[in-house]
């Protein structure tokens, strides 16, 4: 579990926030100006309901007092103009805010795009080092902050800073000598706010950390539940949670005590605005100093009252805004993870073999694969069948740099041989097939396929070319059909059906009440995980692949079953290079050779036979003198 980290509003958050604006910049141009026209609207029709109280007193309302035969038409025509001002203010508040939510939603589903267009560009590696909660909090919780900033916040701050511009400015024309008093307010306002808001800010961001932590805790607990109570483990998870969610209590306690102390304070100071201007204005209407009348005193008085309020909106929101560049800091964090690299340039094509054993590419499937090397130095390009033949030469490896995992590491796996792997926990059985498949590259040494090297191959190329049944299976959401017509997405339903019955899947998808049709969930809660396993084995016998990788491909089926799976798992490996690891010796009786691994290196090699007469400790393994950890 990670350590929550001090967050802090650095340079690197106003750069997030620049970026994420040029999402809105870059897409919606158009749709953005038309927003900021709306709001300068709607701000100057607000504040020309408080400016028209000069004008409707002074040069209408107080002439008319006294009069016999007042005229009340060229108020009524003022005060139709004021109506009609306030009606466009009306009408671009609404056009913007349907704007902005159009905006909103345009540019989030823009970010989730490409979030997810990169993840899948992600190494292995970045899925080892983050949680699924963790990945999952960045399409929940941090782009539902992103939502709320951009419809409400962004529209909310410029309407109140054009507000507070032309307000001011209002303020000046009406009367100078209050306006100083304005100024001084304004920046006991703005102090207030920078630090009661900085404050609110620090907490909103360890906030949105902490329900990441959260999040990733309860999904992880969640899958392991069984687990869980398998080990009476229910009491210390309890405290684990109450462990984290007592710091998302506390940061989020302080953050919206913060942000709610804001409100009353910039309140009370424009109180104090309002009582300050009223006094100074009287005396100075008294004193008939700055030409302040009664008209002036009633707009500057309303002026005053509502002057507040936008730094009250901007207060409010700048927490929104804080939590929303955490959240988005996080998500470009990801979106800027180096993708995976692929610098392989030979690929793999249909290809058929002429009279004379020339190699020739086609564009039709043919069912057989060659490799096409084009070679730089001269241009030419040559083909090489694809018939599955690995070679590990002086390979050494390690997650990190610092601890190694695999060491001077070297075997081969001739077309159809069937190599296994044996060894305790942690050994670097699982890491040999990572390196195959290319998840990491080697630190040394060099795994050649078919005589190339692997890290000249084009990554998806040389997985096309691998099946792999690994020992924690995933079912995704679909028929059964689908979920084995996974391993190869044009197969037709009699390859599914064939593959189904090669593993031995056919029998139990037919007792299901929609067979192949059955609709799956929920990575396929519905089955046993036996069964869940025949459906992988199936997936990767459509798959039709010359090289197979077994990781404990049979590990969750009795022995019962595993008898009848055994049969078409041999079925399925024959004329194909495999490789085995597994828990059960009894399943690896019938490979070419075995491979005994110590602290990732290779320390027996040989048949069963041989292992058997060498009776080391292979042999202790098999006659239960040994036991694997």
């Amino acid at each position: 579990m990670s350590k929550m980290q001090k967050p802090r509003v650095t340079k690197d958050t106003l750069l997030t926030g620049k970026r994420l604006l040029g999402y809105v910049l870059r897409d919606y141009k158009l749709r953005f100006i038309g927003v900021f026209c709306c709001i300068l609207i709607s701000s100057i029709a607000s504040i020309s309901v408080s400016l028209s109280l000069k004008f409707l007193l002074d040069d209408f309302i107080i002439p008319l007092i006294g009069q016999q035969n007042p005229d009340y038409s060229e108020l009524y025509g003022a005060l139709a103009v004021l109506g009609t001002i306030f009606l466009c203010g009306v009408a671009a508040t609404f056009i913007y805010t349907r704007l902005m939510v159009y905006i909103g939603q345009g540019v989030l589903k823009k970010v989730r795009d490409e979030m997810f267009e990169h993840m899948q560009k992600l190494p292995i590696r970045y899925f080892d080092q983050n949680t699924n909660g963790s990945i999952m909090s960045l399409y929940t919780n941090d782009t539902d902050t992103l939502r709320q900033m951009i419809n409400q916040s962004i529209p909310q701050v410029l309407q109140s800073l054009l507000t507070v511009i032309v307000t001011f400015i209002s303020m000046l024309v009406l009367s100078p000598l209050l306006t100083v008093l304005a100024v001084v307010m304004i920046i006991v306002m703005l102090l207030v706010t920078r630090t009661i808001g900085g404050n609110s800010g620090k907490y909103f961001l360890r906030q949105q950390l902490a329900i990441a932590d959260v999040t990733g805790f309860v999904e992880e607990h969640m899958n392991g539940q069984r687990v869980i109570k398998v080990f009476n483990h229910e009491r210390i998870a309890e405290e684990e949670f109450d462990e984290l969610n007592e710091k998302l209590f506390h940061s989020a306690a302080n953050a919206n005590t913060f942000a709610n102390m804001m409100g009353p304070v910039i309140g009370n100071i424009g109180n104090l605005q309002f009582v300050l201007t009223a006094v100074l204005g009287g005396f100075l209407y008294v004193m008939g100093i700055g030409g302040i009348t009664l008209g002036v005193m009633a707009s500057y008085l309303q002026f005053t009252k509502s002057f507040t309020q936008p730094f009250m909106s901007i207060a409010q929101q700048f927490n929104s805004i804080v939590m929303a560049l955490a959240g988005a800091e996080r998500i470009f964090r990801m979106m800027d993870e180096e993708p995976e690299v692929d610098e392989g340039y030979v690929t793999l094509v249909n290809a058929r073999k002429d009279a004379d054993g020339t190699i020739t590419e086609c564009t039709e499937r043919t069912g057989m694969w060659a490799w096409k090397h084009p070679h730089q130095a001269d241009g030419t390009v040559t083909y090489t069948e694809l018939k599955g033949d690995v070679r590990f030469f002086d390979m050494t490896f390690g997650y990190t740099d610092e601890k190694m995992v695999l060491h001077d590491l070297t075997l081969y796996a001739k077309p159809g041989q069937k190599l296994a792997f044996v060894g305790s926990t942690g050994a670097g059985k699982t890491t040999i097939t990572n390196l195959i498949n290319r998840f990491y590259d080697v630190q040394d040494g060099k795994i050649r396929y078919d005589g190339i090297n692997i890290n000249k191959i084009k990554k998806a190329d040389l997985r096309r070319s691998l099946g792999i049944v690994l020992q924690d299976t995933h079912l995704f959401t679909g028929t059964i059909m689908d979920n084995i017509r996974y391993g190869k997405l044009d197969a037709t339903d009699e390859e599914v059906f064939a593959a189904a019955k090669l593993a031995h899947a056919d029998q139990f998808i037919k007792m299901l009440p929609k067979g192949y049709d059955t609709m799956l969930t929920n990575d396929g809660e519905e089955l046993s995980q036996g069964q869940r396993q025949l459906l992988a084995i199936a997936r990767a016998a459509v798959a039709d692949p010359p090289v197979l990788i077994l990781d404990e491909a049979t590990s969750s089926i009795d022995t019962r079953t595993e008898q009848i799976v055994q049969q078409g798992m041999d079925n399925l490996m024959k004329g194909r290079t495999v490789f085995v690891i597994a828990h059960r010796l009894s399943t690896i009786r019938n490979s070419d050779a075995i491979m005994v691994l110590e602290h990732g290196r290779i320390v027996e090699r040989g048949s069963h036979e041989d292992l058997i007469k060498e009776k080391g400790i292979y042999y202790q393994l098999y006659t239960g003198k040994l036991e694997l950890d």
